[in-house]
Parts: C-alpha cells; sequence; structure tokens
C-alpha cells in the first residue's frame, strides 16, 4: 500500500471538533476497508500557528483516501503520495 498525506486548512477548529475529526477519519476508514476497499488512518499532525493539518493514510490508491476523507465530511485543500519516513 501507498502513504498519503492529507492538507487541511482548519481555521476556528476547536480541539473537540478536531477529535471528531479524527475519530471520523479512523471509523471512516474500517468502514471502507470492512467493505473490500484498504484505507489505514495512520496519525495527524495539527499546527495551531496557522490552523494546519496533515493526516497520513496508507490506502491502494489516491482515490479510496479522497473517498474516505469526502464520507466523512472533513474537508481538504490536496491529498499528496508521501514517505513516511519512520526511524
Amino acid at each position: 500500500m501507498t502513504t498519503y498525506a492529507v492538507k487541511r486548512s482548519l481555521p476556528g477548529i476547536s480541539m473537540e471538533e478536531l477529535g471528531a475529526a479524527q475519530k471520523a477519519a479512523i471509523d471512516t476508514s474500517n468502514e471502507f476497508t470492512e467493505q473490500g476497499t484498504e484505507v489505514k488512518y495512520i496519525r495527524s499532525n495539527f499546527f495551531p500557528d496557522d490552523s494546519s493539518c496533515t493526516c497520513l493514510f496508507e490506502a491502494i490508491d489516491k482515490d479510496a483516501v479522497k473517498a474516505v476523507n469526502e464520507k466523512a465530511g472533513i474537508p481538504f485543500d490536496e491529498i499528496s503520495e508521501v514517505l513516511d519516513l519512520v526511524p
């Protein structure tokens, strides 16, 4: 599977809303996987200085990641393939 970064601008989001968005990403990824489209939520980074967020997913393709985020109702600006360099 390939790793994808989902870049978001989330001005004005509260910590509660951020947590709910993360839960929606996880739950929707699990739902897609159960239905045969393998998508795994990895983690998110939120940057409070500019209210941006980057979420990492593993998936079969970019379209699967896009579909998960659209169904979860989480806005995004861009989805890009990324190399997740874990030590």
